[in-house]
């Protein structure tokens, strides 16, 4: 994946904003207190926990709250908060890294349906073919509609192909009993292409003369694609597999690790994104996979039992620590466990993340092109992308309908935008995909959240509909 790159000259200024807006043009905002802020943040804590069951009744999402409590406080509102994306792109591309991991790891929890199962073959087709045709449709819109060079274009479709594991959490599988296929294919579908997008941030980066893909692309395709691909997921499937029997092992026959489920999951996450990157391989598609291993040595255990009853197992897995080793039990009780404690630190870096995003984003950005371009992105590219995804497949008018407007984005694009920062982009080329990507962020969190609740509600209605017929 490429050696680190030093900090640019600049990187530990603490001036808030210089490439919120072009260069060489400044945006005035006032500074905050480290109390103030403290204040604040815990005013909005408690606030999401006072209205989120309010929120959920309405066309809504918490995201939204979070998304707009930073932007009142940053550029765009009072001006309290201010963030220079460019100037801080070291540590919002660790932080955007961490919830990425965390994300990733849970979805692969959640996917407890067997590899050989047919509702795989939607998600596989989403997050090669459809992202494939993402990444080519944007890189067109980039030169026509952004006047990007071909490199700079390619590098945004693969900033933008991705769907976002994040911030999609209201279209994703409700728990591992779970079994609707729109749901499932739009988890599934996440947890890949963070992965898979890798290939393209590199084909991007080489075009622009700042990696290094060989004559003819062949470093490219022997090295980001096949060597990177099938290393990941092979190293994630491994490690994830040994761990969940080793731990299994000590806990059923010598009653030994017991608790401490969550140094699992950040030991796991951890080993198996560690050991892929010093393989040359995607450590995105390690750790997803690595969740996916363990849910399936939980599944070899348990038995293909009702969903119901793996799913009350795991729900009283924190409450009753005997199930940890009991020889039929314990599979369920560390996957649930690891799986909780998993959704519970994703949803604390959404938050942060989230608000982040509110605070870095600036009038500057809302430029005619970048509407023009987000109009081609949400009602072209990507339902093309997925009908050209999903030619063939068994897919009903309302699930492809659903999977053409779900494409949501979030912070897997920003994490492959500050990644490519980070090698060396120049200033003017860093604003502009700056610019495009976190509005693109920002427009994708509003609209899909205005329209989930109720579209996910419409489709729930069609399928009691479609099984009570």
């Amino acid at each position: 994946m490429g050696a680190r790159l030093p900090p640019r000259a600049g990187h530990e200024r603490t001036a808030l904003p210089s490439c919120r807006t072009p260069p060489g043009r400044a945006v005035r905002t006032q500074r905050m207190t480290f109390e103030t802020g403290y204040a604040l943040l815990g005013a909005l804590l408690i606030a999401v926990v006072v209205i989120a069951s309010r929120v959920k009744r309405l066309p809504l999402t918490e995201t939204m709250l979070y998304l707009l409590a930073g932007a009142v406080l940053g550029p765009l509102g009072f001006g309290l908060l201010g963030l220079d994306a460019h100037a801080h792109s070291k540590m919002l591309e660790r932080v955007a890294e961490a919830a990425v991991l965390v994300s990733l790891f849970t979805a692969g929890l959640k996917l407890r349906i067997p590899l050989r199962d047919g509702r795989w073959r939607i998600p596989l087709r989403l997050a090669f073919a459809s992202m494939t045709f993402t990444v080519g449709l944007i890189a067109l819109a980039g030169v026509w509609l952004l006047g990007l060079p071909l490199g700079a274009a390619v590098l945004l479709g693969a900033i933008l192909a991705p769907t976002d594991p994040v911030l999609a959490s209201e279209v994703q599988l409700e728990n591992p009993g779970d079994r609707d296929r729109l749901r499932f294919s739009l988890t599934g579908e996440a947890g890949l292409n963070d992965g898979t997008a890798f290939p393209f941030v590199m084909l991007g980066l080489g075009l622009l003369g700042l990696h290094e893909i060989g004559p003819w692309a062949w470093k490219w395709w022997a090295v980001d694609v096949f060597w990177a691909i099938g290393a990941g997921l092979g190293i994630g499937a491994l490690l994830g597999t040994l761990t969940a029997r080793l731990v299994l092992w000590l806990r059923r026959e010598h009653k030994e690790g017991v608790g401490r489920d969550e140094f699992i999951a950040l030991g796991l996450i951890a080993l198996s994104y560690g050991v892929a990157l010093l393989a040359h391989a995607y450590g995105f598609l390690a750790v997803f996979a690595a969740g996916l291993a363990l849910r399936a040595v939980e599944r070899e255990h348990t038995g293909e039992e009702p969903p119901a009853e793996v799913l009350a197992l795991e729900q009283t897995s924190k409450a009753n620590q005997e199930l940890a080793t009991s020889p039929e039990k314990a599979p369920a009780h560390m996957a649930g466990a690891v799986l909780a404690f998993n959704q519970q630190i994703e949803r604390i870096l959404e938050v942060a993340l989230v608000l982040i995003l509110g605070v870095t984003l600036s009038r500057d950005y809302l430029r005619f092109e970048e509407l023009a371009f987000l109009a081609a992105l949400f009602l072209a590219i990507r339902p093309l992308a997925v009908l050209g995804g999903l030619v063939g497949g068994r897919v009903t008018g309302a699930e492809r309908g659903l999977l053409s407007w779900f494409g949501i984005r979030g912070i897997g694009s920003l994490y492959y935008l500050m990644y490519a920062v980070n090698r060396g982009l120049s200033p003017e080329l860093a604003w502009q995909l700056i610019s495009t990507t976190l509005t693109v962020i920002a427009v994708s969190i509003v609209l899909h959240g205005i329209t989930v609740t109720p579209l996910m509600a419409w489709y729930r209605g069609r399928q009691r509909g479609r099984s009570g017929a």
